[in-house]
């Protein structure tokens, strides 16, 4: 029986096959290509629905790992779609390059975050994929594919989502190393929160905000400033609140798996990540859902989801408040406007969040709310498609690369990705 990371999905296909490299890949798909067979590409299982899921072979990519090549003069590096954010920042350090951001866990692999527009959070950084120059993928045929920027395909396929085919390399691009430090604001009201959103967003190059949507005060905000200087003063002050010594937002002052906290420099890729890499991530046994919403609503978005507080608050662990700067990639959750992330960590409780979800959606819906692709939520095609507008667009690519359905599953069908098998 296999299951997401947290435990709280499991998956349905038959058969679950592990490629450790591309000819391993490209055999399994033209194995169920030789039978009119499914199949779909698994990896480090952060997905809280059945989007990587089907009704044929699940091919496990977590294998296909490692850095594959470093051009330091066009400052990319090229990796395996499996290998973990954490294993490459590490790696890129060691040689003194950077990656322009990493989302809150190190444990997630490039080809899948990437994949699902995953982010970090910073008004002036983009989503994970907008650092990607390049993928090769197999495709239908069972052959290795590439799209770069520029390619008429490359904005669709991108964050593809596993529509099409299953990546197996990536290409980033990459920065010069650079230090940081994070420190926990505390106090800060939701009065003065709301009457200056963007001081608290931009108040570092990322921002986290953690909230129980509790009546007066957010319970936390990180911030992460990049350093010029280990000993670069920060404010002591955010808005009302206080700068804090270190503490967790999730309850625990001294949780190991943190990274650290409290003001001290490091390098880029120890203080970007909530979690550490060689830590137990998150809560565990948890559900997920994420909602993007333009930046210039979010003072009105987030007053919509305060006055649902009574009915959140019991299945909740903590929501998470980030942003990412507009991008032009058709299905990120970022694609034309400056975004405001809202995150739920939920209590393993399916029914409950199944019946708050609905309210939590249609107080988002004025705001052309758009669901984070891996995570819990209850849109289908037609709701897909309001908050997408590029969604028929992508839909089409896949088609035209996939015309046998190879990579076509329920899901994927549900939301308006694929067209509906006849």
């Amino acid at each position: 029986m296999e299951r997401n990371w947290a435990g709280t999905y499991e998956f349905t296909a038959p058969r679950i096959e592990a490629a450790t490299s591309v000819d391993e890949v490209r055999a399994l798909v033209a194995r169920e290509a030789a039978t009119a067979g499914k199949v779909h590409a698994l990896g480090t299982r952060h997905s809280f629905t059945d989007l990587p899921d089907t009704a044929g072979t699940l091919i496990d990519v977590s294998g296909l790992d490692g850095v594959l090549a470093l051009d330091e003069e066009a400052r990319t590096v090229t990796v395996a779609a499996g290998t973990r954010f954490g294993v490459l920042a590490l790696w890129l350090e060691e040689r003194g390059w950077a990656l322009h951001n990493l989302g809150s866990l190190p444990h997630i692999s490039v080809g899948g975050a990437t994949a699902t527009a995953t982010h970090g959070s910073g008004d002036r950084n983009g989503v994970l994929t907008t650092a990607v120059g390049a993928i090769s993928y197999v495709g239908a045929d069972g052959e290795v594919h590439d799209l770069a920027r520029g390619d008429a395909d490359f904005p669709a396929a991108v964050a593809g989502v596993g529509g099409f085919g299953i990546t197996v390399a990536l290409t980033l691009d990459i920065q010069p190393s650079y230090r940081m430090r994070q420190d926990i604001y505390a106090g800060v009201t939701w009065d003065a929160a709301l009457e200056d959103l963007s001081a608290v967003t931009g108040a570092g190059y990322s921002v986290s905000v953690f909230t129980s949507w509790d009546d007066t005060t957010l319970d936390s905000v990180w911030v992460k400033t990049r350093l010029a200087h280990d000993d670069d003063p920060v404010p002591d002050a955010l808005l009302d609140g206080h700068r804090k010594d270190p503490a967790s937002p999730l309850g625990d002052e001294h949780d190991p798996n943190l990274t650290t906290l409290g003001g001290v420099p490091g390098p880029w890729l120890h203080r970007l990540p909530h979690f550490r890499l060689d830590g137990t991530p998150s809560f565990g046994d948890e559900i997920q859902s994420e909602y993007f919403v333009p930046r210039a609503d979010a003072v009105a978005t987030l007053q919509a989801v305060r006055g649902l507080a009574d009915s959140i608050r019991p299945l909740l662990f903590v929501s998470e408040l980030r942003t990412a700067a507009a991008d032009d990639l058709w299905l990120s959750g970022a694609s034309g406007r400056d975004t405001l992330a809202i995150h739920f960590t939920w209590r393993n409780d399916a029914a409950g969040v199944a019946r708050v979800i609905p309210q939590i959606e249609e107080a988002l819906a004025p705001f052309g709310a758009r669901p984070h692709w891996g995570k819990y939520h209850s849109f289908d095609a037609v709701r897909m498609a309001q908050v997408h507008p590029r969604l028929a667009d992508a839909r089409a690519v896949f088609e035209r690369l996939d015309p046998e359905g190879r990579f076509r599953n329920a899901h994927l069908q549900r939301v308006g990705l694929r067209a509906r098998e006849v």
